[in-house]
C-alpha cells in the first residue's frame, strides 16, 4: 500500500474510532441523538475502509440507541445487520449479545414469543461460552418478558438469578436495573414495602453511577408503588420527576410511562379531567413507538375512566380499541407455553369483561356476545394452543363506522395539539406564512380549552357522532347482525324449538342473554355477585358428588338465578331444547340438575353445551342408517398415569365389560375392544370405520394444563386429548362418548372451566360432531344403566340430545318404558365412595342427579 494511502487509511480509522468513542460518552451522558449522529458518521467511515468488525459494533450501538429512543423497528434493522456480520466473523459471544438485543426490541413491540426465543438463544450461548456477565443479562431480559406476560413469580426467579451474577461480576448498572425489576415484580405480587426497598436500592445505584435515565425509571417505579399504598401526592411527585428526566434524556417510552402513571394518580384523586389529559398525552407516544402492551393498557384506562364519568358510548369505543390491540398481541403469542398464555389472559380479561358489561347495559347484546366469544376463544387458545378462530371471532372486535370515525377524530385532535405545541415553541418570525396561518387556525380551534380531551369532547362533530351512536346502536348489531341471523337460521332448522342461553358472570351481577329463532336477543341482569355465585357452584358441585345429599335447595337456588327469569320468554317461544354456552365457573354446572321446585330441568328440556367454536355444525344431521358403534372398555384398569409432577391413580372398572357387551347386544354390528385389546393401535386402525366411539374407561381433565387431559386405554397406554385433536381423523364420527372421565366440579377453588371448554373443542376439532362426557366420577353400574337407556333411545330415532334427556328421565322416574330398556341388575350399586347403595324396586335410588347429571353433551345434539 502506498504511504500516502496508508496514512489516509490511518487517519480515517482514527477519526472513526474517535467518533465511536464520542458516541459511547454521549450515550452514557444520555445524549442519545448526539450519539446517533456520531455513530452514523463512524459507520460510514468503517464501511469505506472495509473494517467489518467495527462496522458491526457500530451497527449494534445504533440499534441500542434507537431502542432507547423507542424506534424499535429501526433498532431491529440495525441489530439484524449486526448479527449477520457477527455470524460471518464467527464471534459466538457477541452473537449471543446481539440476539439478546433483538429480544429486547421485540419485547418492546409486544411480540413476546419472538422475544423469548431470542433471549433463550442468548442464554444458551452465554452458558456455552461461560460468559457470566452475558448470562446474567439474558436472565434479566427473560424476566422482563415473563413479567410482561403476567408470570410474576417466574420473573422473580429469573431476576434473582441475574442479581447474583451482577453482584458477582460487580456490575453496578446491571445490579441496579435488576433490583428495579425485582421491585416491579414484588409490586405486582402485592408486596409493596419490599418493592419500595428494591426501588430505593435501584435509585441509589443510578445516582452513584450518574445514570439519569435509570434514575428517572427508579423514581417512576417508586411513584406507582406509593400510589398503590394510597400516598397519591408522593406518587405524583416521583412521577413528575420521572417525566422531567425522561424528556431530558429523550426516553420516549419512559415519558409515556410517566404520563400514564400521572393519569392513574389523578384518577385516584378523582381529578378526572387531568387524568384524561395525561392518558391522552401518553397514548400517541405508545402508538408511535409500537408499544402495543402499553397502548392497550392506556386505551383500557381511558375507557374505564370515561365509564366512571358516565360517557358510556366513548368508554365502549376506547375499550373496543383496547381489546383490538390485545387481540393483536394474542395472535403473536400463540405457541408459547399454555401457562404463560393464561397469565397474559389474566392481565387483560378485566377490560374484555368491562366492555361486555357496558354493551349489555346498552342492550347491545350481540356485540357483548362477540366480545365474550373472543375471550372464550382466547381462553381455549391459551390452554390448548393453535385453536382456530371461527368466522365469528377471527375478525376480532367489531367497530361501528361511527366508532371508527370517533377514534380517527380523537387521534387528529391529539395530533393537532402536538403540532400547536411545537409551533408555539418556535420563534413566530421564523415560521413560514403557511405555518403562521396554521398556528392561528390551531389557536382558534383550541381557544379557551384547557386540556386535550376537553377539546375533543367539545367539538361539535364529536357530539354529533355520540348522539348518532346512542340513537343507532341500541339493540342493534353491525357485522354481528349477520352472525345473529345465521344463528337464528340454525335454530330454526333444528327439529325442536330451541333457544341459546348465554350467561356472563360479572363482579356485581349475573347477566343472562337468551337468543331464540325469532325476535331480538333478550337480556336479563340478575342481582347476584360473582363471589356468591361461585360459592353456590362449589356447594352444588360437592352435593352432586354425594348420592345421599339433599340436592334440591341448591338446585333450586341456581335455577332461580339461571332459568327462572327466562320462564315467560321460554314458554312464549314454546322452547323444548336449550343450548348452553356458559361462562367461567358456570361451566361446572350441569344445567340438567337444576330444579324448579317441581321437576328437574332434564325433565323439561333436552340440553347440550356448546362453545363459541361449535356453532358451525349446529344443525348438521347425521345419517342413522350409517351408524356403527365401536365400544371399548377398560375393565382391568388399575393403572397410574403421570402428568408432569402429578400422578393419577385409577382402579378397575369391572362393570364396563358388562356395559360394552350389553351395547353389542343392543346395537347390531358393534365392535368390542376389551382390556389389552383396547390399545392405541387397535383403536386408531378403526377410526374411519365407525360413527360412534364409546370409550368406557377412565379419563382425567387436567385443570392446569388442559392439553394434557387424557383417556386411559385397556393396554395401559394413555392418549391425550391434544393427541386426539392433532392425530385422529374423526370426520365420520357423529359422537365420542367418554363414560368415566371427571373434572374439578365441586372443588373448593373453582377455575375458569376452560378444561371443560377444551374437552369438547379438542375432540370436535378432530372431526367429531359431538362429545358425551361426565363431569365427575360415578359408579360404573349407574353408568351402565344410563348408557343402556341412552342407546335404546337413540335406536328409536331420537336425536342425541333427546336420547340423553330420555335416559335421564328414566333414571329420575324409574320408568324405562319410554326407552325400552331394563334398569340395573342386582340389588346394590357400588358408588364412587366405595359404599354400597341399595337399589329399591321403584328405582328411586337412581333418581339423584349423582347418577345421571354428570353426563353433558357438548356440540351437535342431533
Amino acid at each position: 500500500m502506498p504511504a500516502a494511502m496508508a496514512q489516509s487509511y490511518d487517519e480515517l480509522r482514527d477519526e472513526a474510532d474517535r467518533l465511536f468513542a464520542q458516541g459511547i460518552e454521549q450515550l452514557n451522558s444520555s445524549q442519545f441523538r448526539e450519539a446517533l449522529r456520531s455513530w452514523e458518521q463512524a459507520l460510514a467511515i468503517y464501511r469505506l475502509i472495509g473494517d467489518r468488525g467495527n462496522e458491526g459494533a457500530t451497527l449494534g450501538n445504533l440499534g441500542l440507541a434507537y431502542d432507547i429512543l423507542g424506534d424499535y423497528r429501526q433498532a431491529i434493522s440495525f441489530h439484524e445487520q449486526h448479527l449477520r456480520i457477527i455470524r460471518e466473523m464467527r464471534h459466538r459471544s457477541a452473537e449471543g449479545r446481539v440476539l439478546g438485543n433483538l429480544g429486547l426490541a421485540y419485547a418492546s413491540l409486544g411480540d413476546y414469543r419472538q422475544a423469548i426465543a431470542f433471549h433463550e438463544q442468548d442464554l444458551a450461548i452465554a452458558r456455552e461460552m461461560r460468559d457470566r456477565s452475558s448470562e446474567g443479562q439474558a436472565l434479566r431480559h427473560l424476566g422482563h418478558v415473563y413479567y410482561s406476560l403476567g408470570d410474576y413469580r417466574q420473573a422473580t426467579v429469573f431476576y434473582e438469578q441475574s442479581l447474583v451474577i451482577a453482584r458477582e461480576m460487580r456490575d453496578r448498572r446491571g445490579e441496579g436495573t435488576t433490583l428495579g425489576s425485582l421491585g416491579l415484580a414484588y409490586y405486582s405480587l402485592g408486596n409493596y414495602q419490599q418493592a419500595i426497598a428494591f426501588h430505593d436500592q435501584h435509585l441509589a445505584i443510578t445516582r452513584e453511577i450518574r445514570d439519569r435515565r435509570g434514575e428517572g425509571i427508579a423514581l417512576g417505579n417508586l411513584g406507582i408503588t406509593y400510589g398503590r399504598l394510597g400516598d397519591v401526592r408522593q406518587s405524583i411527585t416521583f412521577s413528575e420527576q420521572h417525566l422531567a428526566m425522561a424528556r431530558e434524556t429523550g426516553d420516549r417510552r419512559g415519558e409515556g410511562a410517566a404520563l400514564l402513571n400521572l393519569g392513574v394518580a389523578y384518577l385516584n384523586l378523582q381529578q378526572y379531567d387531568r387524568a384524561l389529559d395525561f392518558y391522552s398525552q401518553a397514548l400517541p407516544i405508545f402508538s408511535d413507538l409500537g408499544s402495543r402492551a402499553e397502548e392497550g393498557t392506556t386505551l383500557g384506562n381511558l375507557g374505564g375512566l370515561l365509564n366512571i364519568q358516565g360517557q358510556t358510548e366513548l368508554a365502549i369505543t376506547f375499550l373496543k380499541a383496547s381489546v383490538d390491540v390485545r387481540e393483536s398481541i394474542r395472535g403473536d403469542i400463540r405457541g408459547l407455553d399454555s401457562a404463560l398464555q393464561q397469565s397474559f389472559t389474566d392481565t387483560i380479561a378485566a377490560d374484555y369483561r368491562l366492555l361486555a358489561d357496558l354493551l349489555l347495559q346498552q342492550n347491545r347484546i350481540l356485540e357483548a356476545q362477540r366480545v365474550l366469544d373472543l375471550l372464550k376463544v382466547q381462553e381455549l387458545d391459551d390452554a390448548l394452543r393453535g385453536v382456530r378462530s371461527t368466522s365469528d371471532t377471527s375478525g376480532g372486535v367489531a367497530f361501528w363506522q361511527m366508532e371508527t370515525d370517533l377514534l380517527a377524530l380523537y387521534n387528529q385532535v391529539i395530533a393537532d395539539a402536538d403540532e400547536l405545541t411545537q409551533l408555539q415553541a418556535a420563534d413566530y418570525d421564523s415560521l413560514s406564512p403557511e405555518q403562521q396561518q396554521r398556528l392561528r387556525d390551531l389557536r382558534q380551534r383550541n381557544a379557551d380549552v384547557q386540556s386535550r380531551f376537553t377539546a375533543f369532547l367539545d367539538l361539535p362533530e364529536v357530539r354529533q357522532l355520540l348522539a348518532k351512536i346512542r340513537q343507532e346502536t341500541e339493540g342493534q348489531n353491525l357485522a354481528i347482525e349477520t352472525q345473529h341471523r345465521a344463528l337464528q337460521n340454525n335454530l330454526r332448522a333444528l327439529p325442536q324449538k330451541t333457544a341459546l342461553l348465554y350467561p356472563l358472570i360479572l363482579p356485581d351481577r349475573l347477566e343472562l342473554v337468551l337468543v331464540t329463532a325469532d325476535g331480538p336477543p333478550l337480556r336479563y341482569p340478575i342481582a347476584v355477585g360473582g363471589a356468591e355465585l361461585n360459592r353456590a357452584i362449589v356447594a352444588f358441585g360437592q352435593a352432586l358428588k354425594d348420592p345421599r345429599s339433599d340436592i334440591q335447595p341448591l338446585a333450586q337456588q341456581l335455577y332461580g338465578w339461571l332459568v327462572a327469569p327466562l320462564e315467560d320468554a321460554l314458554a312464549q317461544a314454546g322452547i323444548e331444547s336449550l343450548l348452553y354456552a356458559p361462562d367461567g365457573a358456570l361451566r361446572y354446572v350441569p344445567l340438567a340438575a337444576l330444579h324448579d321446585g317441581d321437576q328437574y330441568l332434564a325433565q323439561r328440556f333436552s340440553l347440550s353445551q356448546i362453545t363459541a367454536v361449535s356453532l358451525s355444525n349446529l344443525n348438521q344431521v347425521p345419517d342413522p342408517d350409517q351408524r356403527r358403534l365401536l365400544a371399548a372398555a377398560c375393565a382391568e384398569c388399575s393403572f397410574t398415569v403421570n402428568v408432569g409432577d402429578r400422578a393419577f391413580a385409577f382402579e378397575d372398572l369391572p362393570y364396563t365389560e358388562t356395559e360394552v357387551n350389553a351395547l353389542a347386544e343392543q346395537i347390531p354390528n358393534t365392535r368390542v375392544l376389551l382390556n389389552q385389546g383396547f390399545s392405541r393401535a387397535e383403536l386408531e386402525n378403526r377410526l374411519g370405520s365407525y360413527s360412534i366411539f364409546h370409550l368406557a374407561t377412565h379419563g382425567a381433565v387436567v385443570e392446569n394444563d388442559p392439553r394434557q387431559s387424557f383417556v386411559v386405554l385397556g393396554s395401559g397406554e394413555h392418549i391425550t386429548l391434544e393427541d386426539i385433536r392433532r392425530n385422529w381423523d374423526l370426520d365420520n364420527a357423529e359422537l365420542v362418548v367418554l363414560s368415566a372421565c371427571e373434572t374439578a366440579v365441586g372443588s373448593a377453588e373453582l377455575g375458569s372451566g376452560v378444561e371443560i371448554l377444551g374437552l369438547g373443542y379438542q375432540i370436535q376439532e378432530a372431526g367429531a360432531m359431538g362429545v358425551l362426557a361426565s363431569l365427575w366420577k360415578v359408579s360404573d353400574q349407574g353408568t351402565q344403566v344410563l348408557m343402556g337407556a341412552f342407546y335404546d333411545a337413540l335406536g328409536q330415532g331420537m336425536t342425541k340430545a333427546e336420547a340423553l334427556q330420555a335416559a335421564q328421565q328414566a333414571l329420575i322416574t324409574g320408568d324405562f318404558s319410554a326407552v325400552g330398556g331394563a334398569r340395573a341388575t342386582g340389588e346394590f350399586i357400588e358408588i364412587a365412595t366405595g359404599q354400597p347403595l341399595q337399589v329399591s324396586d321403584s328405582g328411586d335410588s337412581l333418581a339423584h342427579p349423582y347418577f345421571w347429571a354428570p353426563f353433558i353433551l357438548i356440540g351437535n345434539g342431533l
